[in-house]
């Protein structure tokens, strides 16, 4: 299986039902550990800290350097990351939080980077109180057995992110540790950031997008029941329910998607928005039109990666003058896709 991943799960009891199920079936190829006292001695740990929204470039250059330290010093790679992230916790009736991943999806990219261990531990308030000092000395120290700890560029943590490179320094020889920090990844002179991936997301520069991420933008979605106005059209569409409200989705318009179903890619047409031609009822919706695919999809969850953008959203004169426009939106998405997967 390459590099061996252990996933830790720290207090059950707090994550949701929907993490906790994915943890069950990722337990089939990774060792789970229910908390920090199940935890086994780690020779030389090389640890990192963040929330790793996106896992993009500049994270996967952090990731890269963890495996690189642990293998100079003999240790292993270790990852350290939370849920949910502290704005849910801290604020909770904030609905305006956006990721770039759901934790499923962040868990499967960092497990699959090659590290050897990664710890989601769950963020709490009583968590969000802990002290820099305290994280270090009781977490890190005396419970991980720290050897070196990789920071990212800027990189604070702690209460009120009191925990700063100048305070790793000072912690550092009193604890026994080494420091190892690394430099912002640019992209076209930009430091490379999960906020700024956020805002080509809602640009929708998804080529910007790709480029920042290493693969192109997804997300997931159940198919479930619709009112059947695409088939009436000639083109079907699987109506999509987005199961975490706190995912970042692209803004109206229409997209040239590639889609994960059972097990196959497909070509595809994502149409996001309220359909002002067929409807007036204001209500949004996340459609796909999967090319040259003819099966029926209740009940299936689909894997939508964003390519590109192909036009907004449009209210046409007649439903006639719609079809017409989707037929070019159809080969529009072809000559983007390129031949069939």
């Amino acid at each position: 299986m390459g590099a061996k991943i252990v996933l830790f799960i720290l207090l059950h009891k707090i994550l949701p039902h929907f993490f906790h199920n994915f943890v069950n079936k990722l337990s089939r190829l990774v060792n789970i550990y229910s908390n920090l006292e199940q935890v086994p001695h780690f020779k030389n740990p090389v640890i990192t800290i963040g929330t790793f929204d996106g896992v993009h470039l500049g994270h996967k250059k952090v990731l890269s350097l963890l495996k690189a330290k642990a293998k100079e010093v003999g240790g292993e790679s270790v990852v350290f990351t939370f849920h949910p992230h502290p704005r849910m916790v801290l604020h909770p009736n904030d609905h305006h939080l956006e990721l770039i991943q759901t934790i499923e999806e962040r868990t499967e990219k960092l497990a699959a980077s090659g590290i050897d261990h990664l710890i989601v531990f769950p963020f709490t308030k009583e968590f969000s109180r802990m002290t820099a000092l305290s994280f270090v000395r009781d977490i890190l120290v005396n419970k991980l057995n720290l050897h070196t700890l990789v920071i990212g560029y800027d990189h604070h943590f702690g209460r009120n992110r009191e925990g700063s490179k100048d305070n790793l320094d000072e912690l550092a020889p009193l604890f026994g540790f080494k420091i190892c920090e690394i430099e912002a990844l640019s992209k076209g002179e930009v430091n490379i950031s999960s906020t700024k991936i956020r805002q080509a997301i809602k640009q929708k520069d998804f080529k910007q997008v790709t480029a920042y991420l290493g693969s192109p933008f997804q997300f997931s979605g159940v198919v479930v029941a619709g009112d059947q106005i695409g088939a009436t059209l000639g083109y079907p569409t699987a109506n999509l329910k987005i199961e975490h409200n706190y995912k970042i989705i692209p803004p109206n318009g229409v997209y040239a998607v590639k889609v994960n179903v059972l097990q196959k890619y497909y070509f595809g047409m994502l149409n996001i928005g309220e359909r002002p031609t067929v409807t007036s009822n204001g209500e949004k919706r996340i459609e796909v039109h999967l090319l040259d695919f003819k099966k029926d999809l209740y009940g299936e969850k689909l894997k939508v990666d964003v390519i590109d953008y192909i036009r907004p959203e449009i209210s046409f004169d007649s439903k006639m003058d719609l079809v017409n426009q989707i037929v070019e939106d159809e080969k529009n998405c072809r000559y983007i896709l390129g031949p069939s997967v």
